[in-house]
């Protein structure tokens, strides 16, 4: 059974994107002929029908279901502006708007794949929008250098070639992530779990039996796509070193938690599949040298944890 949160959410994401986007693909029946601009119009569309969406929400919706619905209102009108900004603005703009419609799909996706296959762990947070302080610096950083490198260097953001092997970057990594959510089902949860509950199971099929954190491996793909996308060098390199510490401290932590959780199983599942990120092989190499469950208990629970 789907929840009225992911119904609702589908609403509200979609709806600013069904008049703009039809005012753009429509023939204009030579409107520039008459002296007027087609652009201005689909903005005008744009901008009207947010404001109208923002007052159907207020009306219509208060408490939880509000903060569900205002949510991913915001999303469905970045998305859309994205794609306007794309396909109704000359370079060296065309990439941020595909970056845009990058950003807005991965928020509200993830909260509609929770809604859909772990329902009772969904929250307002499950959008990921304040994920922490060093997520929104790192998104302010990439915007900084795009706009400063956009006036003293347009020329750079328009390589196309390098925004499109972006744009595909994210795109792969959104799937696998994605996939990972829709195979561990209940078992996925955006926060690492302390305490195991009778249903968590270990999962080792599927793209589990390809990489131990295909979740981890899409968004750190994903992270790189998107200041490809912009053509942010500066920020391409930060979020490589930036993403890899930050999943190397968090893969420590998850696994000694399924360590704990798991035992043996755990242990023999890290023989037969890596962690799926480069040069970062979780408590593999720890446990490689130690003998029984206990010991590598007792040694592990000494290693710094993140949170």
């Amino acid at each position: 059974m789907i929840v009225k949160e992911a119904k609702l959410s589908l609403f509200c994401f979609i709806s600013p994107t069904i008049l703009p986007v039809l005012s753009l693909i429509t023939p204009h029946f030579r409107l520039d002929l008459l002296h007027i601009d087609v652009y201005s119009i689909i903005w005008l569309i744009y901008l009207t029908n947010i404001v109208f969406m923002n007052l159907i929400v207020f009306v219509l919706f208060s408490g939880y279901l509000y903060q569900v619905a205002v949510r991913a209102t915001f999303l469905g009108s970045v998305f859309t502006g994205g794609l306007l900004v794309a396909f109704l603005l000359p370079n060296p703009w065309i990439p941020y708007g595909w970056y845009m419609c990058v950003m807005a799909f991965f928020h509200y996706s993830e909260f509609l794949t929770i809604a859909l296959t772990n329902p009772r762990t969904l929250t307002i947070d499950s959008f990921i929008l304040n994920h922490s302080n060093e997520y929104m610096i790192a998104a302010v950083s990439s915007w900084v250098e795009f706009f400063t490198e956009a006036y003293f260097f347009p020329e750079l953001k328009t390589l196309r070639l390098v925004s499109y092997v972006g744009l595909s970057l994210c795109i792969g990594g959104e799937c696998l992530r994605k996939c990972a959510m829709w195979t561990a089902r209940t078992n996925f949860n955006h926060v690492v779990q302390s305490v195991r509950h009778n249903d968590h199971q270990l999962v080792t099929h599927g793209i589990y039996s390809v990489c131990r954190h295909p979740s981890y491996v899409g968004w750190f793909y994903w992270s790189m796509g998107t200041q490809m996308i912009l053509v942010n060098p500066l920020c391409f390199v930060a979020y490589i070193l930036a993403s890899w510490k930050f999943f190397h401290d968090r893969i420590m932590v998850e696994e000694i938690t399924l360590i704990n959780f798991f035992g043996e199983q755990y242990l023999d599942y890290q023989k037969k599949v890596s962690t799926g990120l480069p040069f970062i092989r979780g408590t593999r190499r720890v446990t490689q040298q130690l003998g029984t469950v206990e010991d590598q208990g007792e040694m592990l629970s000494r290693v710094p944890q993140v949170s």
